[in-house]
């Protein structure tokens, strides 16, 4: 009889169940956006957590039908942001509470994981990675953008912006210019199809690194000026250029203080195409990209960890 893990991740942007088996296959994903009113810069949790209980009973009948040839044989959900003490949103209540009712009807224990955790693993499972111990891993998401050595399991932060993410520059950014929340998926189409004729990234201050720590505020503010000045496709191609320029350096110092090569990218902002062709030939360190796919919020990783915690317990 085929064995399943079921995963769910219900984030500030995303309501996601996935199903894998213990083959490694994705049997199912499901994603639901959740839905932000026009003008606005995101939900609040309680709204959130609303509709990650009403989008919960669709994904999970569809993942049940899809196990209906074997057994689920254990449901795991992420219960907190980051693996560290005090870490908490509550609109991964919605996710944990499922898992918990599910849990007992399958005979088995729930299992709890951070949304980070999720990342890194649907992200590395698929890449050259899957069987190394150590790397470096950069989350950068809606809300997140931290640098972090991954050590036997364990994720350790190296650095970090120190005040907004890249993901919250963009959509700031981009709400100004009208773009719906959440902007980086249009702007980055916007800037990786403009072809730039000039240097229009010097209109733009550079961000400043101070080793694996910098600060987005001061390019915010600058592009925010430039709003009403210069055309999306310009801005876009800017704020992005600066972006880029920003990664590599801490790529650089990453792998110079950590003393590692290889440097995995997951997170929303990751899926970048602009930032993924401007890394192309950055052979300073090993770069690993995920699927896009699995680079955004999904419940893919959840779903292996929770398998295959069982897997190696039960075997």
């Amino acid at each position: 009889m085929k064995e399943y893990s079921l995963g769910i991740d219900t984030s500030n942007y995303k309501t996601s169940v996935a199903l894998v088996d213990s083959d490694e296959n994705i049997v199912y994903d499901g994603r639901i956006f959740l839905e932000v009113r026009e003008g606005t810069l995101g939900l609040r949790q309680q709204d959130a957590l609303f509709q990650h209980i009403s989008n919960l009973p669709k994904l999970l009948d569809e993942a049940i039908r899809a196990a209906s040839d074997g057994k689920i044989i254990g449901a795991a959900a992420s219960n907190k942001p980051r693996p560290v003490e005090g870490s908490y949103m509550p609109c991964f209540l919605a996710g944990e509470n499922q898992a918990k009712v599910i849990a007992p009807l399958l005979d088995t224990e729930a299992q709890f994981f951070s949304h980070q955790e999720g990342h890194l693993e649907a992200a590395r499972r698929f890449t050259g990675l899957k069987n190394k111990e150590k790397f470096v891993f950069f989350h950068f998401s809606g809300g997140t953008t931290e640098i972090l050595r991954y050590n036997h399991g364990k994720i350790e932060i190296m650095g970090e912006s120190e005040d907004i993410s890249f993901g919250q520059l963009l959509d700031r950014i981009g709400d100004k210019r009208g773009f719906r929340f959440p902007a980086g998926e249009m702007m980055d189409r916007i800037a990786h199809s403009f072809n730039a004729q000039g240097e229009y990234r010097n209109m733009l201050p550079k961000i400043k690194v101070d080793g694996l720590k910098f600060n987005l505020s001061g390019i915010e503010t600058a592009a925010g000026k430039l709003v009403d000045e210069i055309p999306k496709e310009e801005l876009a191609y800017m704020l992005f250029e600066r972006i880029l320029e920003c990664i590599k350096k801490i790529v650089m110092n990453s792998c110079e203080e950590s003393g590692l090569k290889d440097v995995l990218f997951s997170g929303g902002v990751s899926s970048s195409e602009f930032i993924r062709e401007g890394m192309k030939g950055f052979d300073e360190c090993n770069i690993y990209f995920a699927d896009p796919g699995l680079s955004s919020d999904n419940a893919i990783g959840i779903a292996f960890l929770g398998g295959d915690k069982f897997w190696q317990e039960n075997r």
